[in-house]
């Protein structure tokens, strides 16, 4: 007997509405993710033609601060919500302390720069302590409070710093001069995980079967990690071959080992950021960004990549 097609099953129902959410919400994410790109290529074309005749990075250090003051905050508003409160103004200040570190020693010799970052993220930790000997009672267990805000200001502020790094990165030429490398670290690094991070989301929905940690974020797939990691070295294959640049410079191990490590950096990132949520009861950090979450859901795969980029640009 033949069912009219104007009926449909409750089970139907809730499968269609769950796939009209899912379109929507990558709809939403498809949109804020274009405007982030778009404001992203606009600020680094300017600082690339120095615009208005400003300095290397002077276009793009803005976000830099604006990243770290939102994302801290973030993190404290966290926190706080988890019963774990911390001093925000000195996580806040400590974290663009950091970033503020990063570009002023940029300015000194080279192999001067990490020492005005470690000497920022020491200034950060002992300005935590500072507040917890301050406001220490007996039986309030003050050292979780400083400890939670030192890792947040250092946790985001010195990945923020190796992404100034890599903008401002140069080497030195045989005859002695100083060659800049431009925005190619910072461009490739934004390229190849950015690039693994749609891949991985893309693939892992449409055809993502296994769970690569169903505890702790169900919805990545082994097959989203597989297809991440070929996406990343494509294009870093892409970046670093295909396109010219004004520097013959390239990273330790070419684009092969650039698209592998940096792009599993990424992966990773993405998994400690998942970590903190789900360990502080949230599902996004924030929702500054609108269908993307927060600013930390932005920039959480690039916080450990930034490291693992910078050491094979150094090395390279």
């Amino acid at each position: 007997m033949l069912v009219s097609g104007s009926g449909s099953s409750p089970g139907g129902d809730a499968h269609a509405a769950d796939r009209r959410r899912a379109r929507g919400g990558l709809g939403r994410r498809a949109t804020a993710a274009a405007l982030v790109l778009a404001a992203f290529a606009a600020l680094a074309w300017a600082d690339a033609t120095a615009v208005w005749s400003a300095r290397p990075a002077w276009w793009l250090l803005p976000v830099a601060f604006l990243l770290a003051a939102i994302g801290a905050r973030e993190i404290c508003t966290l926190l706080a919500a988890a019963g774990r409160p911390v001093a925000d103004p000195i996580v806040v200040a400590g974290t663009l302390g950091i970033v503020l570190a990063a570009a002023a020693g940029s300015g000194t010799a080279a192999a001067a720069t990490p020492g005005w970052v470690a000497a920022a993220c020491l200034v950060a930790v002992a300005a935590c302590f500072v507040e917890g000997v301050a406001r220490y009672r007996p039986g309030e267990r003050m050292l979780g409070r400083v400890a939670a805000g030192a890792v947040a200001a250092v946790g985001l502020g010195l990945p923020l710093a190796f992404l100034v790094g890599l903008r401002l990165l140069a080497r030195r030429a045989a005859d002695g001069a100083v060659e800049p490398l431009g925005l190619l670290p910072l461009v490739s690094l934004v390229a190849v995980v950015k690039a693994g991070d749609v891949a991985a989301y893309l693939v892992g929905s449409l055809v993502g079967r296994h769970r690569m940690a169903p505890l702790l974020s169900p919805g990545k797939t082994w097959e989203g990690a597989a297809a991440a990691i070929v996406i990343a070295m494509a294009v870093a294959w892409l970046v670093l071959e295909r396109i010219t640049w004004p520097t013959t410079a390239r990273p330790w191990g070419g684009w092969l080992a650039y698209g592998i490590l940096v792009g599993g950096a990424g992966m990773l990132g993405d998994l400690a950021e998942s970590l903190v949520k789900r360990d502080l009861g949230a599902k996004d950090s924030g929702t500054a960004l609108g269908g993307l979450g927060g600013v930390l859901d932005l920039v959480d795969a690039l916080l450990l990549a930034a490291p693992v980029a910078w050491l094979l640009w150094v090395a390279g």
